[in-house]
């Protein structure tokens, strides 16, 4: 379905209709059809028939429903661009698939914000395009995916459908935990990656439209009122820039092992800007393989930071994506929450508690077991049994301060009823009563991380890929598997499925 007859002047009911009526699963089936005949052409070396099909896609009527879909179901669907304008009701999402063209397109200024870094009194700049831009984007991104994954290093996970963090650390492990492994690592950072990436290298290297690609590297941005130009980087905040990271990365793992041998146990592992790559010596990283990676990323117009990028031995322990890996003594290799993560998570917690002293219990209580879970989720796969458990202990004194504060002329024990009961498997359980659609009373209790099971997560195979059809059973398997998966919290008087527990927003 490459067109479709309905206007932008048709009345607003028909267009809203229509936007109702549009088959979701059909248009998936589409689009995943024409991204496997790219994939497909790709890796036959066809590219004038890649770049064919890309432009088939890019004016299908289903992709691009596809494309505002997705900007619009999202978690920054509500943040408008520098025009204010977001596109909430039915009509507004069929007339933005109506107005996707690429004769005429001029991407319009970036609203320039800042969000705050994980480390101290540092801000990160992120650039919001219009919705606009971001259906354009969206919908480029589906032809340029494909071909992205293709192009891509095995063992990068960052940014890539079907992989995360978890896949991420798994080849982290199996790179390190025997005897025989590599004992030293190159933890590598880039500096201002996504700022600092160049144009030119992505207008010659990156199989996409050209034109719309220009549009969206030269876009200016708009900061406190005026208008800035934009000579290098992609912007963040884009759906398309994580995939040209990717699309710039793609390559170090053969570059690497193009300056060394098997016996150098080399390996690299890329999630985004972060990488890490193990090495038998200190001397074979510092002479053979970072000359290398500096050269490979002063083409793309990129450098390491010299601040975060070092060299460490696998019994000094590594952070990584929020994960503290070392080998101990006993040559046993663990993996746990770094210590900065907990703090971080900490810190958030009671600024949470601290922000939210008037509101209800219910609330809170529905705030804190959404932070909790997701955190728990997180973790769940590593040796964080001990690290969940010191966390729930240093909850309680923070919750009692809160409903100290709450009712400063009460009692300890008044406080106490109120506030906190007795369960069978935790003795000072935080809950509250509430009354269900029936005014049946029930208890929402807090959710007791030092109760998480662990799971350890079996990774994907570093060569699969959802548009290689060789892999389309493995990907069926492993999503059954994965939705089989039940992680139990206790709530209420028994352990129930996390998914039970009524809380709001969503979870990471």
């Amino acid at each position: 379905m490459t067109e479709m007859s309905l206007s932008l002047s048709d009345a607003p009911n028909a267009c809203a209709d229509a936007w109702k009526s549009i088959d979701w699963k059909q248009a998936e089936i589409h689009v995943k059809r024409l991204q496997m005949r790219i994939a497909k052409a790709f890796r036959a070396g066809k590219h004038g028939k890649v770049k064919s099909l890309q432009w088939i896609l890019t004016h299908s009527f289903y992709a691009k429903a596809l494309a505002v879909k997705r900007v619009t179901d999202n978690s920054g669907a509500k943040t408008p661009g520098v025009d204010n304008i977001t596109w909430r009701t039915p009509k507004q999402k069929m007339q933005a698939v109506l107005s996707l063209k690429r004769r005429g397109y001029k991407a319009q200024p970036l609203k320039r914000i800042y969000i705050p870094k994980k480390q101290k009194d540092k801000l990160r700049p992120l650039s919001i395009p219009v919705m606009h831009c971001r259906a354009q984007q969206a919908l480029h991104l589906l032809a340029l995916e494909p071909v992205s994954e293709m192009m891509s290093d095995k063992n990068s996970y960052g940014f890539r459908p079907l992989r995360s963090t978890a896949d991420a650390l798994g080849q982290c492990f199996l790179n390190l935990c025997r005897s025989v492994n590599a004992e030293y690592i190159l933890e590598g950072d880039i500096k201002s990656c996504f700022d600092t990436i160049s144009h030119s290298w992505l207008l010659k290297n990156v199989p996409t439209d050209k034109r719309m690609l220009q549009e969206w590297l030269s876009a200016d941005y708009m900061e406190k009122g005026e208008l800035y130009s934009n000579e290098s980087g992609t912007p963040q905040g884009g759906p398309i820039s994580p995939t040209l990271l990717n699309v710039t990365l793609s390559g170090l793992e053969k570059a690497v092992d193009a300056v060394t041998k098997r016996s150098d146990r080399v390996n690299v592992i890329i999630y985004a800007d972060d990488f890490i790559i193990t090495g038998k010596t200190k001397e074979v990283l510092e002479n053979k393989v970072k000359p290398v990676v500096e050269k490979f990323l002063g083409e793309r117009g990129l450098v390491l930071s010299k601040e975060k990028t070092k060299i460490t031995h696998i019994n000094e322990g590594f952070d990584f994506l929020g994960v503290n890996t070392r080998k101990y003594r006993n040559g046993k290799l663990i993996q746990k929450p770094s210590k900065d993560s907990v703090k971080r998570f900490m810190k958030e917690f009671r600024e949470t508690v601290k922000q939210n002293q008037a509101v209800t219990t219910e609330i809170l209580i529905r705030l804190l077991n959404q932070k909790l879970i997701g955190w728990a989720n997180y973790y769940r796969h590593y040796c964080s049994k001990v690290t969940f458990g010191k966390i729930g202990k240093q909850l309680f004194p923070i919750l009692w301060r809160w409903a100290k504060q709450r009712h400063r002329r009460k009692g300890s024990f008044w406080i106490l009823n109120k506030y906190f009961r007795t369960k069978i498997n935790h003795r000072w359980q935080f809950f509250t009563k509430i009354k269900d659609k029936d005014s049946k009373i029930s208890y929402l209790d807090l959710v007791q991380i030092a109760h998480t099971p662990i799971r350890r997560h079996v990774k994907i195979k570093s060569d699969a890929t959802p548009f290689d059809p060789a892999y389309e059973k493995y990907f069926r398997i492993r999503q059954t598997r994965r939705k089989e998966k039940r992680l139990f919290f206790p709530c209420k008087s028994q352990w129930s499925p996390w998914w039970e527990i009524k809380i709001g927003g969503n979870l990471q």
